[in-house]
């Protein structure tokens, strides 16, 4: 087993309940269907980055059938998300990896644009000496954080899902007295704009095939 881990969060893909804000632009069905490819998509950039150490942490728990497909493709272990709000789920899920590796990296499938280079130019920061490393994205918020000790301060007061997000980090990590790192900025798939820019990347185009086309994409 590796001593360094990559967390990768996923929500059941119910329609309906993720990429909501899609939905105008997908419909329910297409937006889970997006849902679906963006996270196999995250899946394979993190096996190819680490392989033998990713982890799935699957919300609300781990007995949706997607969860069980991605386990059996990826030969990965399935873990419960904590409970609370990102910050609070994030805090422990780190708490618990740092417990077993000597670092740790959360990110999940909202930013596709992630890729294999960052995720090892983030290993390689930790194992560099830095205490802490991010991806941040252009809305003000990060797309990956990792961690090589944990301090559930670096999580509290967080104004989560808001453009101050990184910013807020930012102090935290000061108060903290932590030597950081950010990568490049990425950009998230969020917004129906985003899906047009989606649909204009020549690398992730691919990943609206099935929400664009398929009959159960129609919207609702």
């Amino acid at each position: 087993m590796s001593s360094e881990r990559i967390l990768v969060f996923a929500k059941a893909p119910e329609p309906g309940r993720v990429k909501t804000r899609l939905i105008p632009a997908l419909g329910p069905q297409g937006a889970a269907l997006l849902y679906r490819a963006m996270m196999r998509h995250c899946l394979g950039t993190a096996f190819s980055a680490l392989p033998g150490g990713v982890e799935l942490w699957c919300a609300p728990d781990i007995s949706h059938p997607f969860f069980a497909e991605c386990g059996a493709r990826w030969d990965l272990p399935l873990r419960e998300q904590p409970s609370g709000d990102i910050g609070e789920r994030m805090s422990e899920a780190m708490r618990r990896a740092l417990g077993e590796a000597g670092s740790a990296l959360i990110f999940g499938s909202d930013v596709p644009t992630i890729t294999g280079t960052d995720v090892r130019g983030a290993l390689a920061a930790l194992a560099s000496g830095c205490d802490a490393v991010f991806v941040p994205t252009e809305d003000g918020g990060y797309g990956l954080i990792g961690l090589a000790r944990h301090d559930p301060v670096l999580f509290e007061g967080i104004a989560w899902s808001t453009p101050s997000v990184m910013e807020q980090t930012r102090e935290r990590l000061s108060e903290l007295g932590w030597r950081w790192r950010e990568l490049p900025a990425r950009w998230d798939v969020d917004r129906p704009q985003d899906v047009e820019r989606l649909a204009g990347d020549v690398r992730l185009s691919h990943l609206l095939a099935d929400a664009t086309s398929s009959p159960a994409s129609r919207r609702s």
